[in-house]
This record gives structure tokens, C-alpha cells and sequence, in this order.
């Protein structure tokens, strides 16, 4: 950012003779300035004592760092966000359905209790030698737990 030609005194200075009632084109002219700098000088500082405008300009420097810090944190935070997205073993926020044990056998994960052996037997008693339906089962397998 270009360094402005006027010091906080002078500018604190200008603005104190123009509230004494100056008119604006001398003062420009006297300071060699534009209307459109003594107004931005007024919007920007108007009313303010030196040790304000000192104390303005280091709270915009320490803002300044304060935002270039974040912005810096913000990026790190992406990249590792960007990392842990590319590895399969991230770890996934709890509730989201994607958490699968992998210890847990297939059958548990279909809803079936773990821990229950299953075995499937057909029933080879039908004439034509193809499985049959037992009595009360959908399937043409018997399930026997």
C-alpha cells in the first residue's frame, strides 16, 4: 500500500482548520491535495486527536496480520481436510451409516444375530430329486438354527 504524503499530525492539522471554518479549495490548494483526499480525511477521521489516529493505524496493522494468520490456518486446515479425504482408512463422523466393522461376519451385517451358527440343509425327500419347500418355510431350503 502506497505510504500516504501527510504524517497523522498534519492530517489530524488539516482537518482541525477545515472544522475552524476554511474553506476547502484554499486548504487544498495550501496543502496541495485534492477535495475529494480532505473529504475521504473527514469521513475516515473526523474528530479524532492524534494519539486516536496512532492508535487506529495499529489496530488496522495488528487486523491485518490477524487476517493473514487466519487466512494461512484456513488453507492448512483444507489441505489436511483434502488429505484425510483421499486416504480409505479416514476416519467417517459417527451416525453416517458408512462405519462397517470389519470383523463382523456377512451375516451379521444383513441383520441375522452374530454368533448363531447357520446351516442350510435342502430337503432331498421329493420325488423328482429337486428341493422342496418344508411345510410352513418359503424357501426351498429348511433353515435350522
Amino acid at each position: 500500500m502506497r505510504k500516504s504524503r501527510f504524517t497523522e499530525e498534519q492530517i489530524v492539522g488539516i482537518l482541525q482548520e477545515y472544522a475552524a471554518g476554511a474553506k476547502v479549495s484554499e486548504l487544498c490548494r495550501k496543502h496541495g491535495m485534492s477535495d475529494a483526499t480532505l473529504y475521504k480525511w473527514k469521513a475516515k477521521y473526523g474528530g479524532m486527536t492524534v494519539s486516536e489516529l496512532r492508535r487506529l493505524k495499529d489496530l488496522e496493522a495488528e487486523n491485518a496480520e490477524l487476517k493473514r494468520l487466519l487466512a494461512d490456518a484456513m488453507l492448512d486446515n483444507a489441505g489436511l481436510k483434502g488429505l484425510l479425504a483421499k486416504t480409505p482408512d479416514a476416519c467417517r463422523p459417527s451416525g453416517c451409516g458408512a462405519h462397517v466393522d470389519r470383523r463382523t461376519p456377512i451375516h451379521a451385517k444383513a441383520g441375522v444375530q452374530a454368533g448363531r451358527d447357520i446351516q442350510i440343509e435342502p430337503d432331498l425327500s421329493g420325488a423328482s430329486g429337486s428341493p422342496r419347500a418344508a411345510p410352513g418355510t418359503p424357501d426351498h431350503a429348511v433353515w435350522k438354527a
